[in-house]
């Protein structure tokens, strides 16, 4: 075995046996959809200069919002209730009365300076100044606060072993000349002087209380606007007031009135179907790699395996928490993982079919050389996306994010490491060599076969494919204004019913029930010991009570607990910032695809996306599906899709331009779309397997999900071909590449090149 070859195999079993060690030792996180998790209401409260409001609440729920996501508790549900309550479920909380109380902590910061010992009447000071006691007890005159928790840019725990510092938290302010001025102030007296500190207090407490340092000349301060709060902390104390420090005040106080336990909303038996469905999906997947690549499917479908393994170590070390929305991510990257595969192995029955006396190692090695840049390109574009949606946003689509990039580095590792090992090794020895036919590779495949036959011309008339998606545009988007969007409950807000039922009810049970009786969107989950929650959209009178009706019958009687309108968990501020993320994604694969490619390939790639997100939106406005965060997951799926397979074709289109840079590009970009389809079907098989096992048994909670990527895994296919490649060759034409194209272009080729390009 050659050394980078020995190289990888060590790579590839590190890999391996840290994955097994963190899948044994470390579970992963279940989200409050699979598991169910604690759910805490908080009750704003009126201060002396603020009421507690419907837009105080909305203000307070968003500062909570970012202390959860500091908490480290993944993909949470915050939701308004009424006008003065806030309900928040923290799915896998190990410790929910702690949350309960960082999330309950005003965290009132300010900075004051010191006036001196705190040995006068506190009762006798004047407005804005007090009397507190530092760490040590020593009690201090606080003058009126310099600056606030509104002055603070940014706090984060830090380890410093070198200075002996231990723990601490770095805090910087938006201002730092109010800093300057402040230490700068305090610099003017002695060292040793009470008068020299300066007085961080949280919450009416001395936190810290530094002395500035002898070298800062009095007037000048510390410029740049950073300072270290030290105090023998602990990791977890560190990380907990940099969290109250940088998740900022709330707007008003909040008191937490009750905390309980609460069902997933995905019920047990939903659970399980689903579960099930995948084990299907994946194993009709793996039967079909098997039947067409025959031993290299066999090797794929052990790096599938490792690649499952990998990914579940992966969440597990990062603690991350696995909902619905991750589990999309996860079924992308599946397909990533399986479309690797299939790129190499398909580049490996090209050069079989252009050798006359090929061997199984130098195809295979063609094969993964070939497809490296299409391989590492499209996943290059989808861990941007996935960065920036994990940096920017934040809810569902945060942990989409999360899952997808870990999801993106194994498949890169099980493609590229696992199935290079395991096929190298497979090849070389003698029993393979000889029987060529068993590896899969001698074959050049039906579907290549059958386009090398017929040859079509598929780019002749581009414009004639663009006219069929502007039709089909305009179809989808007329669904939209016609019928208009059904947005679900996470979007809209609407109504929650807490039901206290004489006998323990299934939610699946009483969620079926419901959707019979003209509810479907409703959300049910367990409460307590024997309750039902039921979120829905707003309801009149009538509907209200068949709710209950319907709840009595299931649960043998049922008594109305709390009644309360709630707002959207899909808050204005997570859309936003979701929209946001997105669009900088979009952006930076732009750049990205610009950069490798051509300028006209990023505009082609990026209008195909959008071209289906609005077709699949349209379908599902037809159709009358709800837009919620399951729609939500399965876009930002279709998303990551679609730019997938406009990559693969674009990289087969520069390298065939590379080889002849005078060829039109309508006929290199037809010889790569043929090239490049028998992978596309194949891997569209593989997936749909998938697929369609959780849209026919993963029960009515995964049906719209798996509809939803059905339709968009055919109109990315669709568009990646016939809608970026046809707009591609026209923004070239019109830039003086088409003028260029006609000067250059050959005769029509003659038998014997059609024979050479049947061969190919």
């Amino acid at each position: 075995m050659k050394r980078p070859a020995r190289v990888r195999a060590l790579f590839a079993l590190a890999v391996i046996a840290v994955s097994v060690f963190v899948a044994v030792t470390v579970p992963v996180r279940l989200g409050l959809d699979l598991r169910g998790g604690t759910q805490i209401v908080l009750e704003t409260r009126s201060t002396e200069t603020l009421e507690a409001d419907a837009e105080a609440t909305d203000r307070t729920l968003e500062v909570l919002r970012g202390r959860v996501d500091a908490l480290g508790v993944a993909e949470p549900t915050i939701v308004r209730s009424g006008d003065r309550r806030i309900i928040v479920e923290l799915p896998g909380v190990q410790d929910p009365r702690k949350a309960a109380d960082v999330l309950g902590r005003t965290a009132q910061l300010s900075v004051h300076p010191v006036k001196g010992p705190g040995t006068g009447d506190a009762t006798k000071l004047p407005q804005g100044e007090r009397v507190l006691p530092d760490e040590s007890g020593e009690r201090l005159h606080l003058g009126k606060a310099a600056l606030s928790g509104q002055d603070v840019k940014s706090a984060e725990s830090r380890f410093d072993p070198q200075s002996g510092a231990g723990w601490h938290v770095t805090v910087d302010f938006e201002d730092g000349k109010g800093w300057a001025r402040l230490t700068g102030e305090a610099a003017c007296h002695p060292a040793g002087d009470p008068q020299r500190r300066v007085a961080i207090v949280l919450d009416d407490k001395i936190i810290s209380s530094p002395q500035v340092d002898p070298s800062v000349a009095c007037g000048a301060g510390i410029t740049g606007g950073s300072t270290q709060i030290t105090g023998s902390f602990t990791s977890d104390e560190a990380k907990e007031l940099a969290l109250l420090v940088h998740g900022g005040a709330l707007p008003v106080p909040v008191e937490t009135v009750e905390q309980r336990t609460v069902g997933p909303t995905l019920g047990a038996e939903a659970i399980r179907a689903s579960a099930w469905a995948a084990v299907v999906g994946t194993a009709l997947t793996a039967l079909f790699v098997l039947v067409v690549y025959r031993l290299m499917g066999l090797l794929a479908i052990v790096a599938l395996l490792c690649y499952g393994l990998i990914s579940y170590a992966g969440l597990a070390a990062l603690g991350a928490t696995l909902t619905l929305p991750g589990l999309a991510g996860f079924v992308l990257a599946i397909g990533m993982a399986v479309d690797a595969n299939v790129l190499v192995f398909e580049r490996a029955r090209e050069e079989y079919a252009k050798r006359n006396r090929p061997s199984g190692r130098s195809a295979l090695t063609a094969g993964f050389k070939g497809a490296f840049s299409a391989i590492a390109d499209s996943n290059v574009t989808t861990l941007i996306a996935a960065a920036l949606l994990f940096v920017l946003a934040s809810g569902p689509v945060k942990g989409f994010g999360v899952t997808l990039g870990i999801g993106v580095l194994a498949s890169m590792i099980s493609a590229l490491v696992i199935t290079r090992v395991l096929a190298e090794f497979a090849v070389a020895r003698r029993w393979v060599h000889r029987r060529p036919a068993v590896t899969g590779l001698a074959s050049v495949g039906r579907v290549r076969a059958y386009l090398t036959r017929r040859d079509p011309q598929l780019m002749r008339r581009p414009r004639r494919w663009l006219a069929v998606s502007a039709v089909v545009l305009a179809v989808a988007a007329a669904g939209i204004f016609v019928r208009g969007l059904n947005f679900g409950v996470e979007f809209t807000g609407g109504r929650l019913i807490e039901y206290s039922t004489e006998r323990t009810v299934d939610p699946d049970r009483a969620r079926a029930a419901l959707a019979d009786a003209g509810f479907p969107q409703a959300v049910v989950q367990s409460s307590g010991d024997s309750g039902l929650t039921v979120r829905t959209e707003e309801l009149t009178n009538e509907e209200a009570v068949k709710v209950e009706e319907t709840v009595a019958e299931v649960g043998g009687g049922a008594e109305k607990v709390r009644d309360e309108l709630i707002g959207p968990s899909l808050g204005d501020e997570l859309r936003r910032n979701a929209l946001i993320a997105l669009g900088l994604a979009l952006t930076a694969q732009l750049l990205y695809l610009a950069v490798r490619f051509r300028w006209m390939f990023g505009t082609g790639a990026v209008a195909a996306l959008a071209h289906d997100v609005v077709i699949l939106t349209g379908i599902f406005a037809w159709l009358g599906k709800p837009i919620d965060g399951v729609f939500l997951a399965a876009l930002l799926t279709v998303i990551g899709y679609s730019v997938n397979d406009s990559v693969v074709v674009f990289d087969r289109i520069r390298e065939l331009w590379r080889k002849d840079a005078k060829a039109p590009l309508a006929q290199v970009t037809n010889q790569a779309i043929l090239q490049t389809v028998p992978r596309t079907v194949n891997t569209g098989i593989g997936v749909i397997f998938i697929l369609a096992a959780l849209a026919l048994l993963g029960g009515d909670s995964l049906t719209d999900f798996a509809l939803a990527l059905l339709i968009g895994m055919v109109v990315g296919t669709y568009s990646s071909v016939l809608t970026a490649s046809p707009l591609a060759i026209e923004l070239d034409a019109r830039t003086g590449g088409g003028k260029r194209s006609r000067r250059t272009a050959p005769r029509k080729p003659t038998p014997r090149t059609e024979r050479t390009t049947t061969e190919v």
